[in-house]
């Protein structure tokens, strides 16, 4: 993020059309000010944490709102998640017909797909000189269902990194030499004396997939079981576009902690998009390399 969307002001703003209810939820702004509440009551070097009278109104800005019916039934204002140019990502996959720009929009209500819980994902390719009237203000969702699918406007700083494969898609040799090299330095952690020696590196936290927003490498499938992720409409292998992350490191990570902020507690600087997927994972936008405007598919893990 960073900025305001590059969006051409004549053009519609992407909406949630499927039929489904809309009429309950947090508002966002009220969101937003309970995050600079909860920011500024944490950072206090004197007495950190909210007062009495801040936990009175987190406690108001907590409550949900219903909206009038006519209103919930009608299509919803889409969120914009993240804006990326091609000129500040090296590994940004080609977009269709030289567009330079992804953007990515998503609905803050769980109410998609088969299960009636799904999440929805519309992401927009375009050529970033084209747009000439930029729109200023983009319309909002009154409500919304879930706090984590709001995020605070920020800059993204990006950093090229090697990165491997899953472990569980490495050959089995291959994983059974790794899986002995970790052994034998946690055996050597538990003999030394010293105690900087127990947080030794491995191969799925510190060296394959880093954690925090991502642009290409490999997919993390550390909840399920690897999937073929291949194109429904030519059948084509995916390759991973894009990572959104719940969190940039947390304390299975912290090789990946920057070095910038050696003391900063998790709580205040781990997630400064304050976006969360799911349960605190992470969702893998996959897509097709030979066809860039087939549609996407995605994973949460």
């Amino acid at each position: 993020m960073g900025g305001p969307l590059l969006w051409p002001a004549h053009e519609p703003w992407p909406e949630c059309t499927e039929p489904h209810s809309h009429a309950r939820g947090r508002r966002p702004a009220d969101i937003h000010q309970e995050r600079q509440i909860l920011a500024a009551a944490w950072r206090r070097e004197a007495d950190p944490g909210p007062t009495d009278q801040e936990r009175q109104l987190l406690k108001e800005l907590g409550q949900e709102h219903r909206i009038e019916k006519t209103a919930a039934a009608d299509p919803l204002p889409l969120i914009g998640l993240a804006q990326l140019y091609r000129r500040d990502i090296p590994d940004l996959p080609a977009g269709p017909d030289d567009c330079d720009l992804l953007q990515v929009f998503w609905c803050p209500f769980d109410a998609h797909g088969p299960t009636g819980y799904g999440m929805l994902l519309d992401l927009r390719w375009r050529r970033s000189w084209e747009v000439t009237e930029v729109l200023t203000s983009p319309p909002r969702p009154q409500v919304v269902g879930f706090k984590g699918y709001v995020p605070e406007p920020c800059v993204l700083h990006p950093e090229q990194v090697a990165t491997y494969p899953f472990a569980g898609l490495l050959p089995g040799d291959l994983c059974a030499r790794i899986d002995a090299w970790e052994e034998a330095l946690d055996e050597a952690a538990e003999q030394s004396a010293n105690e900087d020696a127990a947080a030794f590196v491995d191969y799925q936290n510190d060296l394959s997939i880093p954690p925090g927003w991502r642009v290409g490498g490999f997919a993390s499938w550390h909840v399920t079981d690897p999937s073929p992720m291949d194109c429904l409409t030519c059948a084509a292998p995916m390759h991973l576009l894009l990572t959104i992350d719940s969190s940039e490191w947390d304390g299975g990570s912290g090789s990946w902690k920057p070095l910038e902020d050696p003391n900063s507690p998790t709580h205040l600087y781990a997630n400064p998009t304050k976006v969360t997927v799911g349960r605190g994972g992470e969702l893998n936008i996959f897509a097709c390399p030979e066809h860039p405007d087939h549609p996407h598919r995605w994973s949460i893990q």
